[in-house]
Formats: structure tokens, C-alpha cells, sequence
């Protein structure tokens, strides 16, 4: 009897104990779990992971929080640099008015699928629970019917006009003009201050995180105008001295991550689209991705709109696109970055690694080897010569696939929007685009008004929005774009060139191809972008955006059409 009550008793305890260990099993593995995650999520040692960070197939969602105290540090800095928000009506970028982090007065907060909600007993408005990482937005603001409306705020800058344009330091931006010019994203001492932010992203959280607005038109005329839609960056251990804890902490591997608005782009698409063209045709560029992002500032999330996340230069694309990531990083702006003679200044070629060494003979060799008199007298030495400090050939895909899509903020027409790598593998200066807004359009093409001109005029000061077809052979481009006038010049680049031409119609400019991609990532990011509220997109009209797939379409064929007359015209 007693050995029998015995088995009883055990026979009652063994599941108890087994789901007890299964139990305490479970927490442990949870926590584990949660440890793991977060260390292949933060940690330095993790290789960027590009399918989480920058996947081409979804729209990421992110969520960033600065305390009110650091929010109003944030804007008395900008009101130091441009006024108040909203203090001149002649710079586009939208009309929200109100200081950035305002609620819109009425109308919601774009609703997301499976997101609660919780009202605001203030502010008359929804606010969004944004935690879960599957959340989508399902619908833009609407009318008392429940119609869809159209965001307001527009891209309408007009760098011509100059009334009430801030004053610039010309020592800093290097005599350059135009829309975009490089005045930011230089020195950290010219550029807006970081101010630490918590973002949660993926069901995960990062503290400390460097948070700071960026950009120079997009950023100076969308403030100014009122609109909170501001372009900015992240760098996830700029606080690291004083967080130990976020010390080389990392975003899926990632460093830093640039945020575009979509500035001047109805389509929210010319920044992916292009960037992927040159890729495809050979050229190291930046990956990007679709990111919906609310800012809470302290009075609960609010969806800023739709941005466009840009891997950093110096971050990972050096670190994934070429076999050794510890050359020089320069972004030239001003007059040294014609590369016209004696244009030469170390202030002009911005170094963004190694700038604790003071030594910048590499682009000072690629200077004075482009205008050496052996150019003329010995062609092939002077051609040795340039190569054996630049990546001559990466430069011409660069500049086929630039003038067939037609690129007009950059090289060629304004001396910014690049970056130069000085590549320890092969000991050349190579060519990497960037900020490719302005692509796959005719506005500001203009170049034969400013060719005869000198440096400064060619860079579009005096008329920077001018329109027109660029030539697909360079023909209206003068010697104060040396980079390309004394290549095009020289009988055996030429022929270069033109194969580069091929190349990019064949690897990247299928108008059938990209008619097919435009449209899906036009249909992935409308909800999006119909969600964007006034004040908080930079869409003039939702008309613009409706209909710019067909007007990218009917460019793309336009030049494809020109490049395959040049072709013709030259094999």
C-alpha cells in the first residue's frame, strides 16, 4: 500500500516537475533569445545586413523619440541659422507652417493596420501606437465624407529668386550656387547640431542615438517654409563618450543612415531608381530604402511622412563595395571640386575618414595631372599618369549613365553631390554619386548657357534651374568641367565613353525593365505617401505623384532614344 501511494504521489509530482523545468527552460530561452537578437542588432561584430536595413521589397517603419528639452535645442539651433519656420513663403518644400514637431490643427495621424489608437484630449487628433513592426498605413487624411485628400505642401523652390534667401558664408560653401549646394554634410561644425534620440525599430530599441537634420536646399527651404518634413541623419554611437554602454553600437551593422525627404521629387523614387542604375552599370553607390517615420518630441508619434534611407559613404558602402575601407573619404564641394587649374584648397575636398591625417596628395595629384600641358603635347603618358591616381574607366560609366538618365545636381552642372575614395587596393581616387534627387529630369540641364562661363557661373548661380536636354556626348560642357571636357577630348577616352554609353543601355537602362520597376515601387509606397499630411510632405499636389511614374517613363524613353541616335552616330 505504501509503495503503491508512493507511485501515486509520483505519478502526480513528475508533470509538476516537468513543467516546471519546461517552464523555467522557457524564461531562460526567452531571455536568451532577447540577448541574442540584441547583440546581432547592435553589435559592431554583425556585417550590415542589408535585408533588414535596406530591403527593396517593403516600406521599413521607424520610430524616433527626442525629449522636449533636446527637441527645442534642436530648433533654436535652426532658428540661429535660417529664422523662424515658416519666415518666408519663397522656398518650396511644402506649406505646413508651425515649427516642426507641431501637431496639424484637426485631421489624423495616418492609421496603421493592426496599430491602436488612443486620442488625443489636447490636440483633437489620433495618436498611433507604432511599436508593432508590421504596422502599415492604410489610408491619408480625409473630408468630412471620408474622401481621400490630396497632401498640400509643395517643392516649388525657386533658388533664382533671392529676396528673402539667408545669408550665405561663401568661405564655407566655396562660391557655389545653385540648388543642393554641398553647405552641409561637411564639417560637423557647419552643420546643424546632434542631439540624442531613442529609436525603436523591428520590436527593438537603441538608445543615444545621434540624431541631426541635414542638407542644404532641401533642408534650408523646407524649413523656411514652414514644413517639418526635414531631411536628417543617425549615427547610433555619435554619444558613445558619454554612454559607455552605446560604445561602436550599431543598426544591423550600420553606423549611419542618411534620410532624404524626397525634396523636389514628386515621384519619391529618382534616389533608388538611380542609385540602383548605377550599380547595375558598375558604378559603387549607396543602397537605399523606403522608411515611414514618426518623431514623437514629447507629445506622442506623429507620422512624419515617407523618407528614403541612404546607406552613408564612409559608413558601410566603402566597407561592402570595395576590398579595403581604410582610404580617404573626400565630398568636395565649391570651386576645387571643378578640378579646374589652380582651383585647388583643402577646405574644398571635405575628408570623411583619416581626418586625423593631414595629408590630401591624392587629390591634389588628381588636380594637377588633369591639367598637365602632357595632355596636349603627350597624350599617352598623360593618360598613364591620370590612371595611376584615378579610376579613369569607373569615372566614364559614371558619366554615361549620368547623362543618359541626365542628372543635372551634380558634377557637370553644379561641383557637388560626390564622393571620391582613394581605394588602397588599386591606389586610385574612384568616382561615387550621390544625392541623385534631381535625376531622370531635364530642369536645370541648361549646361550650354553656362559652358563659356567660368567656374562659378558654370555652377549654376546665375541660372541654376534652367532647362533643357543635356547631349548625350557632353558636347555643351566647357573647360571648367575639366573631368569631362579633357576626357571627352582625348580620341582614346572618347572611344571609352561611348562604350560606357552601351554598357549602361545594356546593363541598366531597359526603358521596358524600368517602366516595370517604377510602377511596382510606385504602388508600394502610394500608401505612404497619400497618408503624408500638410506640413509633413513635400508633394506640391497629390496630382504630381499620381502621375509621375508616366512622367519618368516618358523621359527614360526620350534619352534612351538619344543615347541609341549617339551610339549610331559614333561606332
Amino acid at each position: 500500500m505504501k509503495n503503491k501511494f508512493l507511485v501515486i504521489i509520483s505519478l502526480l509530482l513528475i508533470p509538476a516537475l516537468v513543467l516546471g523545468c519546461s517552464g523555467a527552460s522557457g524564461q531562460n530561452t526567452s531571455s536568451a533569445v532577447e540577448d541574442q537578437s540584441a547583440a546581432y542588432s547592435h553589435s559592431d561584430d554583425t556585417a550590415p545586413d542589408y535585408a533588414v536595413v535596406l530591403p527593396d521589397d517593403q516600406v521599413n517603419q521607424i520610430n524616433i523619440t527626442i525629449s522636449p528639452e533636446n527637441w527645442e535645442a534642436l530648433q533654436d539651433d535652426m532658428i540661429d541659422r535660417y529664422g523662424q519656420p515658416g519666415s518666408s513663403d519663397r522656398f518650396g518644400g511644402g506649406n505646413g507652417g508651425g515649427q516642426p514637431g507641431a501637431r496639424p490643427e484637426g485631421g489624423n495621424v495616418p492609421q496603421m493596420d493592426g496599430a491602436n489608437t488612443t486620442q488625443s484630449t489636447t490636440q483633437g487628433i489620433s495618436l498611433v501606437d507604432t511599436t508593432s513592426a508590421e504596422a502599415t498605413p492604410t489610408a491619408g487624411p480625409t473630408d468630412d465624407s471620408g474622401t481621400n485628400q490630396p497632401p498640400q505642401g509643395g517643392g516649388n523652390f525657386n533658388p533664382q529668386d533671392d529676396a528673402n534667401r539667408p545669408q550665405r558664408n561663401d568661405d564655407n560653401m566655396g562660391n557655389r550656387g545653385g540648388m543642393g549646394g554641398g553647405m552641409m554634410d561637411g564639417n560637423d561644425d557647419e552643420n546643424p547640431i546632434w542631439v540624442d534620440a531613442t529609436i525603436t525599430f523591428n520590436g527593438e530599441t537603441w538608445e543615444h542615438v545621434g540624431f541631426r537634420l541635414k542638407g542644404n536646399s532641401s533642408l534650408r527651404s523646407s524649413w523656411t517654409s514652414g514644413n517639418n518634413k526635414l531631411p536628417f541623419k543617425l549615427d547610433f554611437d555619435q554619444f558613445e563618450d558619454d554612454y559607455p554602454t552605446t560604445e561602436n553600437q550599431r543598426f544591423y551593422g550600420f553606423k549611419q543612415l542618411s534620410f532624404s525627404s524626397n525634396f523636389s521629387d514628386s515621384s519619391y523614387l529618382r534616389e533608388t531608381v538611380a542609385a540602383d542604375m548605377f550599380r547595375a552599370a558598375g558604378v559603387p553607390s549607396a543602397q537605399t530604402a523606403f522608411y515611414a517615420v514618426y518623431v514623437d518630441s514629447g507629445d506622442g508619434p506623429v507620422y512624419y511622412g515617407l523618407y528614403t534611407a541612404v546607406e552613408v559613404v564612409d559608413d558601410t558602402l566603402i566597407q561592402t563595395q570595395f576590398d579595403d575601407d581604410s582610404g580617404n573619404v573626400y565630398k568636395p564641394s565649391g570651386s576645387a571640386a571643378t578640378f579646374t587649374a589652380g582651383s585647388y584648397n583643402e577646405e574644398g575636398y571635405d575628408k570623411e575618414t583619416n581626418k586625423k591625417v593631414d595629408d590630401y596628395s591624392d587629390v591634389e595629384a588628381l588636380l594637377e595631372t588633369l591639367n598637365s600641358d602632357l595632355r596636349l603635347s603627350d597624350p599617352s603618358v598623360w593618360r598613364a599618369q591620370l590612371e595611376a591616381v584615378f579610376d579613369v574607366d569607373d569615372f566614364l560609366q559614371w558619366l554615361a549613365a549620368n547623362t543618359v538618365m541626365q542628372n543635372w545636381d551634380t558634377y557637370g552642372s553644379m561641383s557637388h553631390n560626390y564622393y571620391l575614395y582613394h581605394d588602397p587596393t588599386s591606389d586610385q581616387l574612384v568616382w561615387i554619386p550621390w544625392d541623385n534627387n534631381q535625376s531622370m529630369s531635364s530642369r536645370g540641364g541648361g549646361r550650354a548657357d553656362n559652358a563659356a562661363q567660368g567656374p562659378q557661373n558654370a555652377q549654376g548661380a546665375d541660372n541654376p534651374m534652367g532647362s533643357g536636354s543635356t547631349s548625350i556626348g557632353n558636347e555643351d560642357v566647357g573647360d571648367n568641367w575639366p573631368l569631362i571636357s579633357y576626357l571627352l577630348a582625348d580620341e582614346v577616352y572618347q572611344q571609352r565613353y561611348v562604350e560606357a554609353v552601351q554598357n549602361f543601355l545594356t546593363q541598366a537602362f531597359d526603358p521596358d525593365a524600368l517602366e516595370s520597376e517604377l510602377t511596382r515601387l510606385h504602388e508600394m509606397i502610394a500608401p505612404y505617401v497619400e497618408a503624408e499630411q500638410d506640413g509633413y510632405t513635400t508633394l506640391s499636389n497629390k496630382d504630381a505623384f499620381d502621375t509621375s511614374v508616366d512622367s519618368l517613363v516618358e523621359h527614360i524613353r526620350s534619352r534612351y532614344q538619344a543615347a541609341q541616335e549617339y551610339l549610331e552616330e559614333n561606332n
